[in-house]
């Protein structure tokens, strides 16, 4: 399982999040606490928005820990948006195209989880994608045809209703190839303006993700697990949730897979999260 955290806000300087915490995503590169594996050694990457619409990357294939370009960039670059990522590789090889966070335009995304069978699913999930979105694939995760179909099915217009289209599509044609079906998805996406995050599985071992207050009024970051020893500033979002965070603050709504292809998830309903 990978490790990842995200921030909306003020701006800050990307360190905050990924190198200065006590247990800071590149601490948590090679000693994560809440994941299947302490190791996440297979590349990372940070996607950030800034003066132009399309957000900037940097990613490798190194550990975190070992790239010192990381440490200066963090140091350096200040955003008021901004995603990251560490790698613990489950589908793909170990290659710069397969490092979150992928982008599409004006839209990044990150992922922690994975899709049983993928490889029996891969070229029917491909089958879904017209041709613009089939040739924007540059990877072999599953996690970037993941975002691809959530593009797909919407994710410009309504980006939370079609993240359940995505998700719900797999799951029933996992379910029609194989018999069964097993997704487990934490992930982060943004246009820019709006942070959006889900957290769901179809069984009971949804990857982690927290919440916390962070740089000044209305700024938060959601991470895979807290960056310090603080408890009381943060909130573990339930499986099955949605996160919206924008101007007006964070939000939360459920998350239900849906292969309708008017399905909608409103911001309303949502589960009992205090933040």
């Amino acid at each position: 399982m990978c490790r990842w955290a995200a921030y909306r806000g003020e701006s800050i300087y990307l360190e905050e999040l990924v190198s200065s915490p006590a247990h800071s995503l590149i601490e948590q590169s090679h000693c994560a606490t809440r994941a299947k594996t302490a190791t996440n050694a297979d590349g990372f990457g940070i996607a950030w928005y800034g003066d132009r619409p399309e957000p900037g990357r940097f990613r490798d294939v190194l550990p975190a820990w070992s790239d010192c370009n990381l440490k200066s960039l963090a140091r350096q670059i200040r955003s008021p948006l901004f995603l990251a990522h560490v790698r613990a590789a489950t589908h793909g090889a170990t290659r710069r195209d397969n490092c979150h966070p992928f982008v599409n335009g004006i839209w990044s995304f990150m992922h922690n989880g994975q899709i049983d069978h993928f490889d029996r699913l891969r070229r029917p999930m491909e089958s879904m994608l017209d041709d613009e979105n089939f040739h924007a694939r540059t990877g072999t995760t599953d996690s970037e045809l993941l975002f691809l179909l959530a593009l797909q099915f919407g994710l410009r217009e309504r980006p939370i209703a079609a993240m359940a289209e995505a998700v719900g599509f797999v799951e029933q044609i996992s379910r029609h190839l194989t018999g069964t079906a097993r997704v487990r998805f934490t992930a982060a996406f943004s246009d820019g303006r709006t942070l959006y995050a889900v957290r769901y599985a179809t069984d009971a071992y949804a990857p982690t993700l927290f919440a916390a207050p962070m740089g000044g009024k209305g700024g938060y970051c959601l991470v895979s697990e807290p960056l310090n020893d603080e408890t009381d500033t943060w909130v573990e979002i339930p499986a099955g949730s949605a996160v919206i965070l924008d101007a007006n603050g964070l939000d939360a709504a459920v998350f239900e897979p849906a292969w309708e292809p008017e399905a909608k998830v409103e911001r309303s309903a949502a589960p009992a999260v205090a933040l």
